[in-house]
């Protein structure tokens, strides 16, 4: 009764001390947030509350992302080493627990003391060897906590990397189209050149001009010649940097023709900004992270303070095979390892770790003021390009019409060559920025969702 009893105070001091965690408990910063992103009044809905998949309708960009969500070699290295921190955080679980050890050996020793005297001295044992650091002061707990931050922060990483793969694949989507638009529109500026070469050829040879408009609309047409192998190129390095965000060696890229009728949605939801804080992957990531700092802290802390460790050993151990079960042995000990005196070496580690605490707590705030900074570029972006499509949409219906006017009234010889020269550069330029007004449109979607944190559940 009384070993039982001795037993269960022993466990009762045990756990007692065990509960025992000094440091500094984690507190999550404290950051003032505006009320708004922009002057206009909090919606509680946000654009980033829709899935990808439901924003990008296109049903080509929609295979090239999933291609790239499960072939992407950055998302695959993180997805690795969230496996790696994983399972050193079970070795940082395992260290509060007792360690468990077996040793069996056989063994032959030959002595001879003296020189006269040999003799042989074997020994036969089996032997099970309990080893446990009992976390006097938390070191262990903090170290674990430090473990887990670390590992959940790279899964906030590799959330962040979706987001940012899904926006890139996007947006070189939209690049390629619209680089395609613009390759289509230089093919046909091109042919108007050659048309402009020959009416000017016609007219020179007629007697009509001199050989001056004629030489001028030859410049022209090698000029326009230039745009084509340059967009070319351009495509194709498009298409090699779509192939590396999928993981493909460079290939041919499907996409879909250049859509020039592109709407934005009427209302912009962008939810409050407190959600921000829960939907940003890297806001997130810097808590972790941050967490990771104090559990760091708590683990110099206690570094300070004595450690025990308790050892129990127990088995048989023989100099016969025959009687070796009719032997047992056991071993206790207890030992405890402290710091005497080390040149304060312990406590500048300890002032070292506040110093990165403090660090990591403005880290966080600037990730804050990042995502912030992102929304509101990523609203004013998306409430203005709408207006600088509109506006180079009609500069691209006037400048038609003036070339159209134009080439009429050269045929008929109402107007020289110059004229007619500078309505072509100015329709060729209008055609160009409305191609990439459309394709910005695209893209201030692209960029708002990301800034937004979507897609940051999938």
């Amino acid at each position: 009764m009384k070993k039982i009893t001795f037993a269960i105070c022993l466990m009762a001091c045990i756990v007692l001390v065990q509960s025992c965690k000094l440091g500094h408990k984690y507190v999550a910063p404290c950051v003032e947030l505006p009320a708004v992103f922009t002057h206009e009044p909090a919606d509680s809905v946000s654009l980033a509350e829709l899935d990808w998949w439901e924003l990008y309708g296109d049903t080509i960009l929609q295979s090239l992302i999933h291609k790239a969500l499960d072939n992407n070699k950055d998302l695959l290295m993180s997805d690795k080493r969230i496996d790696e921190l994983a399972a050193l955080n079970r070795v940082s679980k395992a260290d509060l627990f007792p360690s468990v050890d077996g040793h069996i050996y056989v063994q032959k020793e030959g002595l001879n003391y003296g020189g006269d005297s040999y003799a042989n001295d074997p020994e036969n044992g089996f032997k099970l060897r309990v080893s446990w650091e009992l976390d006097l002061w938390g070191n262990l707990r903090w170290a674990n906590d430090r473990s887990r931050a670390q590992m959940l922060a790279e899964v906030e990483n590799m959330r962040g990397l979706r987001i940012s793969l899904i926006a890139s694949v996007a947006q070189a989507y939209f690049e390629l189209v619209a680089l395609d638009n613009e390759y289509a529109i230089a093919k046909q500026t091109l042919a108007a050149r050659s048309e402009s070469v020959r009416i000017a050829r016609l007219r020179f040879e007629g007697g009509l001009t001199s050989e001056t408009p004629y030489r001028q609309a030859e410049v022209e047409y090698a000029n326009t010649a230039t745009y084509i192998p340059q967009l070319e190129r351009n495509i194709a390095l498009k298409e090699n940097q779509i192939s590396l965000l999928l993981g493909e060696y460079p290939t041919a890229i499907p996409r879909s023709k250049f859509n020039s009728e592109i709407h934005l949605p009427e209302a912009l939801p962008v939810g409050l900004p407190s959600d921000l804080l829960e939907r940003r992957p890297d806001i997130r990531q810097a808590e972790q992270q941050l967490i990771a700092a104090n559990a760091d802290m708590g683990v110099a802390y206690t570094n300070r303070f004595p450690r025990l460790a308790l050892t129990a050993t127990g088995g048989f151990e023989s100099d016969e095979f025959r009687n070796f079960f009719n032997s047992p042995m056991h071993f206790l000990s207890a030992s405890i390892l402290g710091p005497v005196f080390d040149m304060g070496t312990r406590q500048s580690q300890y002032r070292a770790k506040q110093a990165a605490y403090e660090r990591q707590v403005i880290s966080y705030e600037k990730a804050v003021l990042t995502a912030f900074n992102d929304v509101r570029e990523a609203i004013i972006t998306f409430r203005k390009v709408q207006e600088i499509y509109e506006a180079w949409l009609r500069l691209e219906q006037a400048a038609k019409s003036n070339i159209d006017l134009a080439r009429l009234q050269y045929i008929n010889g109402v107007i020289g060559y110059i004229d007619l020269l500078d309505a072509q550069r100015s329709y060729f330029d209008a055609q160009i920025g409305l191609s990439n007004a459309t394709r910005n449109k695209q893209l201030s979607l692209v960029t708002l969702y990301k800034a937004l944190g979507g897609g940051w559940q999938q």
